[in-house]
């Protein structure tokens, strides 16, 4: 059997010494029939490997070595000694690094997992007891009470991981529910130089709060009481309260490099996960580049289920991340839990906000001068951001002061206008925020608005100049409010389709809680995330598709315990084909960022209903060679196709599967290049699998696109067992629409089947493009 071998580079200078200050960092790919038996290890292999491209001088730097989710290493290379690498035998890919970024009190009950019921996902599954989820993120605060492992059973004897001690992490910091702790920092500091420990802890401990966060997310014990500085109280609960975690930390301050991720991937394979969970995300590339869906492959085809989050770059359209179709990929949505602040003008105006904050307050019944950070002095365009050092004391000193998102980070504006003396913070979105209101635990009192109503406090601040008068606000702080109409709404910065990688894939596959999201937060830092902030809390609100992402992680988990048997695709087939797209007022959910109708491309097949995902009734199952067969179809070349798979690919079954949109996945997406042509027409062949009732008929109703033909034969399923699969199949016509040359147009309906206990709902989307 042969093996493979991996070598990475970053596209950033390294630190090195003067004679070698050309490095930087590719990831090479070699197949080799056999490992010569001379060598011992894969390690001894790969170093003589390197030596016979560098200098006698030069001295061999690996990095990691791999063996679970493929075999091979990571070192440091200057670009000469990469291209000789290549010339070796057996070397078949060269591909560079990325650097990559990080992207409840009441979600468990907005999602309908009720510790009370006698039946049920938390009572099936024994609330994941038995499971592990390996969280890849910045590490755990292991002393928080999310993670006690009080009344927990024996480690499952499958488990194979370990729990890296060093001087801050000391052997007590596992327990029966944090079963293991490691880190990874070699790609890091190959890139960066040698860690500070005095801003990071070179171990698996947080630094940052991340990753404590989506820990607790995903699988934190029950907490009462819970709050952050008094806002959100109740019961805190992870998706899967018994499930053990174990960590793994790669995201260092200067982020998550991609050797790293692998080096993680490739433990917690061989450690025995049984879910992964990547709150962390770079830019699309095809998948034998893109490190974490090489990754997630070997995880997937080892039974493994990998979720990641969907990004942070919405509302714009192209903007999801982590897009490989054997990825659960989650977009975030809100809960029915808001946090109102709302702007009292001067005018008498009041101006809806959100907002968390529990120190030294505005003083009741005052109202404060109001000033635009842009328009004080010579700042600009970063006084009107708020950056460091661009705020003119006199002109803030005493004033409430509103301030525009972008360039640094929400919280540091505050403490921006809180250094220049100002008493209070409005957060101004932009036209691109939307109406999206995200809170944080700011150092001073501080609000969040959406673009409109900021450029509502704009034109009163200016009609007030005008008037010679001065322009005056207070902030209301309201505390929590509980049973918010609309919701779920998709999140304004939740990233969105199409897939710009492979547009016949749907994603993202699912929306979950994202915003305003109540979790774990560690020790030694402040809840506004920034060094000055010295308030200490147990928890902390943070959003993001972060967020978003570890509630899957730990509801795949609870479906595992529930239905050991089910593979990576069926859980995600279950979750996807029985979320819903109307919110809590019966209507189609709504965009955060505009407030107009959301679509498939926000909201993928919807936002996830755990209690129906237990019973889905049939699933769209995927097995590797499927996989094979759609990298195949996506006109990757063998050796691109071997990156990801490690072994080598025949696809001489892929023209039978038809085309990229075959692969059988549980939502359809149609792309047709016009051209001219007048009609066009694709199909779509799946299989479905019986996971309900023995003896059920399945009947199909069809919701086609707009300006579309969609039959589906046959039009019934007749199944007679469990276990038993039946194929059936779709065919799409189209008719050409009139469209400027580069434009596309998109429409999207359902395909459902129905026996009349279960609903196995498949959106079905038509794109038309116009080429250029």
């Amino acid at each position: 059997m042969g093996f493979f071998l991996f070598f990475f580079l970053s596209l950033l200078s390294l630190a090195s010494s003067a004679s070698r200050v050309d490095q930087k960092t590719f990831i090479v790919r070699v197949q080799n029939e056999a490992k010569p038996s001379v060598f011992t290890t894969h390690k001894h292999w790969y170093e003589s490997s390197l030596s016979s491209v560098l200098s006698p001088s030069t001295p061999i730097q690996l990095l990691h070595v791999y063996d679970s989710v493929f075999h091979g290493f990571s070192a440091k290379l200057s670009p000469t000694e990469a291209l000789k690498l290549q010339t070796l035998p057996h070397f078949i890919a060269v591909i560079p690094e990325q650097v990559r970024h990080l992207q409840t009190t009441r979600s468990p009950l907005f999602l309908g997992l009720k510790t009370t019921d006698s039946a049920g996902l938390l009572k099936e599954s024994d609330f994941g007891s038995d499971l592990v989820i390996g969280v890849i993120d910045t590490g755990i605060w292991p002393e928080r009470q999310s993670f006690n492992d009080r009344n927990l059973g024996p480690i499952n004897s499958k488990w194979k991981g370990q729990c890296v001690t060093t001087n801050d992490f000391g052997s007590n910091s596992c327990n029966k529910k944090l079963i293991g702790a490691r880190y990874f920092c070699s790609g890091y500091e190959a890139s960066n130089g040698k860690m500070n420990e005095t801003s990071e802890f070179r171990s698996p401990r947080d630094s940052d709060g991340h990753g404590t966060h989506t820990a607790s997310i995903a699988a934190g014990r029950y907490v009462f009481p819970a709050s952050t500085l008094g806002y959100a109280k109740g019961v805190a609960a992870g998706m899967a309260p018994k499930a053990r975690l174990a960590a793994y930390k790669v995201c260092w301050n200067a982020g998550c490099y991609d050797s790293d991720i692998l080096a993680a991937f490739d433990s917690a394979v061989a450690d025995g996960v049984d879910v992964i969970s990547l709150s962390v995300g770079g830019a699309v590339v095809p998948y034998y580049l893109d490190a974490i869906a090489i990754g997630a492959y070997g995880a997937a085809e080892k039974g493994i289920f990998v979720s990641a989050s969907a990004g942070n770059g919405g509302p714009g359209g192209l903007t999801v991340t982590n897009v490989a179709p054997w990825v659960a990929t989650v977009g975030a949505g809100t809960i029915d839990r808001d946090f109102p602040a709302d702007v009292k003008l001067g005018n008498g105006k009041v101006v809806t906000g959100a907002g968390v904050y529990n120190g030294r307050g505005l003083s009741p019944g005052r109202m404060y001068p109001l000033v635009y950070a842009g328009s004080g002095g010579g700042g600009g365009y970063s006084s009107s951001l708020c950056l460091e050092g661009s705020l003119d004391p006199d002109f803030v000193k005493g004033k409430i002061v509103l301030c525009d998102r972008g360039i640094n980070s929400r919280a540091a504006k505050g403490e921006v206008v809180k250094k220049a003396g100002g008493v209070g913070m409005i957060l101004a979105n932009g036209v691109f925020d939307g109406e999206g209101l995200v809170v944080d635990c700011h150092v001073l009192p501080a609000t969040a608005v959406g673009a409109s109503n900021a450029d509502e406090i704009r034109q009163y601040i200016d009609s007030a100049s005008k008037s010679k008068s001065s322009a005056t606000a207070t902030i209301l702080f309201k505390g929590t409010r509980l049973g918010v109409r609309p919701a779920p709404v998709v999140a304004s910065f939740s990233a969105r389709g199409p897939n710009p990688e492979t547009p016949e894939i749907l994603k993202p596959d699912v929306i979950a809680p994202g915003l305003n999201i109540l979790a774990a937060w560690p020790d030694k830092v402040g809840p506004a995330g920034i060094p000055s902030d010295n308030r200490r809390t147990e928890f902390n609100i943070l959003s993001g598709t972060s967020m978003a992402c570890p509630h899957v992680s730990g509801l795949a988990a609870l479906l595992k315990a529930a239905h050991p048997d089910w593979s990576p695709a069926a859980i995600k087939s279950a979750l996807m084909t029985t979320a819903y797209t109307v919110d809590n007022r019966g209507e189609t959910m709504v965009d955060e960022s505009n407030g107009n109708t959301s679509t498939v491309l926000d909201f993928g097949s919807g936002h996830v209903h755990p209690t129906k995902a237990m019973n889905p009734g049939l699933v769209y199952d995927v097995t590797p060679m499927n996989y094979v067969d759609f990298l195949c179809n996506s006109n990757y070349t063998i050796n691109n196709i071997q990156v990801i798979t490690r072994r080598n690919a025949d696809c001489s079954g892929a023209k039978r599967a038809g085309h990229v949109g075959n692969l059988n996945y549980p939502s359809f997406s149609a792309v047709f290049q016009q051209y001219g042509k007048h009609t066009m027409s694709t199909h779509f062949i799946r299989q479905v699998t019986n996971v309900g009732d023995p003896n059920s008929v399945y009947k199909v109703t069809v919701r086609p696109p707009s300006g579309t033909l969609v039959t589906v034969e046959p039009k019934q399923l007749v199944f007679r067992r469990g276990g038993q699969k039946l194929n059936f199949l779709v065919r799409v016509e189209a008719t050409a629409v009139k469209l400027a040359p580069g434009s596309t147009n998109m429409k999207s309906g359902s395909i459902v089947w129905s026996d009349g206990k279960h609903n196995v709902t498949s959106p079905i989307v038509v794109t038309m493009q116009q080429p250029l």
